[in-house]
């Protein structure tokens, strides 16, 4: 199960099909950015695809030279803009590629536009979703729900997305949801409406063992999101944002111009696949490495490499090794801006108090370093905020909760109630009374011996103590001791046996730390493949977006779920 090679699998089948000459993909925001995670524009330039167009684009000119590749989400206002253009087409002709289901009323209006008989071929390829990594995908959606009900369009969206998925990886699972969440019910009955109504689509070849779709809801485990992040995929996440694998980089101090906005893909980046998962102190060496091999071949450019200012002025002093190696100065340059932002916000000190509040259960030693940390001028508003979050969630119904104390500190600091009223939507969504499971007590005295060894393993660990949730959901999953009363199977059939391919994914959005704990488990569980989805992934900004326009939002019950074009 990889989510980028059947989303490049389309991509290329639709080149080919075209036949030879030259192209222009024209495609629509979304299947823009789904192609563009999986795809770089160079690799396409070489299969004859010279122009990359929108639909939407107003001023587009005719170039009857031209064959169209037409790769467009099925969306009413897509149909429309295709009708448009089939009636005075641009192009000599029109290969159409629809990333879902299709309607055959959407067709036959199709049909009766194209009078000049452009259209060569329309079919459906289903990767209406971004490919993260090979065992990530997203539908880059950020709020999904109003207060406890789904937002009826988000549902529908979700719904598509996450049958596209299943379609592209040629899965028809058996389905389990958290039975705690009302929006994680909804949608497994909406995926389980569309593969009825599909059944023709989802008639693959049977395994001995059936797939299994696990559906979860983010407010189960609302700390992971909360967390700054130490291994470098979810570091750069947490402290510049990851969008389709662009990194805006504008503000960084000093930045060159070809760097203001880099890429960072495991599929064609060989540093960024080695090190994604490596925590930051790794990476760091791992670039010094690089540097010294490159010095010992050139013997003349020796070059003391002590720090990472010593990189970034050897790669700006050495044009020929940035030539040699664009990939290096990239990551000497993102480490450089990484490292800089932990020393200004002080985040490893910030980090340790996290990590506190989220494993240990010392709530007087809480309270005292979440008391300090506020009164210090060099925490930012932000990472205050953060603390008070996660001291919430933890100690909210403590008998000497600290709580209203530390929220009027947070209200002095920054002179406002934003992130006050934050903490509060915070609590709201992911606090006790909401959570289907027991978030921060140990099941049994194996699990609490597995917690105290982990807290003995010495201080270079002291900011990876945390496990996600969803670690521990899985792998009870998939020794087979995920209790039926807490995830139960949508339908009357239940798997006997251990299963092989799992999807999960996760309402209200994944991080990158619970994409590193899935690379862990498939690592460690051969014969056991996982892939994990969610409606975005979530860094501490985006959560924190996402539940202010939540709380702003009407609750509208009754979602209805559906296809494109088929409601």
């Amino acid at each position: 199960m990889n989510a980028v090679l059947a989303v490049r699998q389309y991509v290329s089948k639709m080149i080919e099909d075209s036949g030879p000459g030259m192209k222009v993909l024209l495609m629509d925001r979304e299947t823009t950015g789904a192609v563009s995670v999986v795809y770089t524009q160079s690799e396409i330039l070489q299969r004859e695809v010279y122009l990359f167009e929108r639909l939407d684009s107003p001023n587009r000119e005719p170039m009857k030279h031209l064959k169209a590749i037409c790769f467009l989400r099925p969306t009413k206002e897509n149909v429309e803009l295709l009708v448009q253009e089939l009636r005075r087409p641009k192009y000599s002709i029109y290969f159409i590629y629809f990333s879902n289901v299709i309607s055959k009323s959407d067709v036959k209006a199709l049909a009766e536009a194209d009078e000049q008989e452009v259209v060569a071929e329309v079919q459906e390829f289903y990767g209406d979703y971004i490919a993260v990594n090979p065992h990530v995908f997203s539908l880059n959606l950020l709020g999904c729900c109003r207060g406890r009900s789904w937002d009826p369009a988000q549902l529908t969206r979700t719904t598509q997305g996450l049958t596209a998925l299943l379609l592209s990886l040629k899965k028809c699972p058996m389905i389990r949801y958290q039975l705690s969440s009302e929006p994680a019910k909804r949608l497994a009955e909406c995926v389980k409406q569309v593969i009825t109504k599909e059944y023709e689509l989802f008639d693959f070849r049977r395994t001995e063992v059936p797939p299994l779709l696990l559906i979860l809801d983010r407010s189960d485990d609302a700390i992971t999101p909360l967390l700054n992040q130490w291994t470098y995929q979810a570091m750069v996440h947490e402290l510049l944002g990851i969008n389709n694998n662009r990194i805006d980089l504008s503000r960084v101090p000093g930045i060159s111009k070809d760097l203001r906005e880099v890429v960072l893909s495991a599929e064609n980046d060989e540093f960024y696949a080695n090190n994604m998962y490596l925590n930051f102190a790794e990476i760091g060496t791992n670039i010094k490495n690089l540097m010294e091999d490159f010095q010992r071949r050139k013997p003349k450019e020796q070059q003391k490499l002590e720090s990472i200012a010593d990189m970034k002025a050897f790669v700006e002093n050495y044009p020929q090794f940035k030539k040699m190696s664009g990939t290096v100065s990239k990551h000497v340059t993102v480490v450089g801006e990484l490292s800089r932002l932990v020393a200004e916000r002080n985040l490893l000190e910030v980090s340790e108090v996290e990590q506190e509040l989220a494993c240990q259960s010392d709530h007087s030693s809480a309270l005292q370093s979440v008391r300090r940390l506020l009164q210090s001028p060099r925490v930012s508003e932000l990472d205050a905020a953060r603390l008070v979050m996660l001291y919430a969630l933890r100690y909210e119904r403590h008998g000497s909760s600290g709580l209203p104390a530390l929220l009027e500190e947070l209200r002095a600091r920054g002179g406002t109630d934003r992130y006050r009223k934050l903490v509060s939507a915070v609590v709201e969504y992911g606090g006790k009374r909401v959570r289907g499971s027991d978030l921060f007590s140990p099941k049994d005295a194996v699990a609490i011996t597995k917690q105290f060894l982990k807290g003995l393993k010495g201080i270079e660990n002291v900011y990876t103590q945390h496990q996600p949730l969803l670690q521990e959901t899985l792998d009870q999953l998939i020794k087979g001791k995920l209790k039926d009363s807490q995830y139960p199977y949508l339908g009357p059939n239940t798997l006997r046996d251990r299963p092989q391919d799992i999807i999960v994914f996760l309402i209200g959005g994944a991080t990158y730390e619970e994409a590193l704990a899935v690379f862990n488990l498939n690592r460690s569980n051969p014969g056991v493949r996982i892939v994990l989805g969610g409606t975005t992934i979530h860094n501490t900004r985006s959560l924190l977006l996402a539940r202010q326009e939540s709380r702003n939002s009407l609750q509208i019950p009754g979602a209805q779920c559906g296809m494109v074009g088929k409601s």
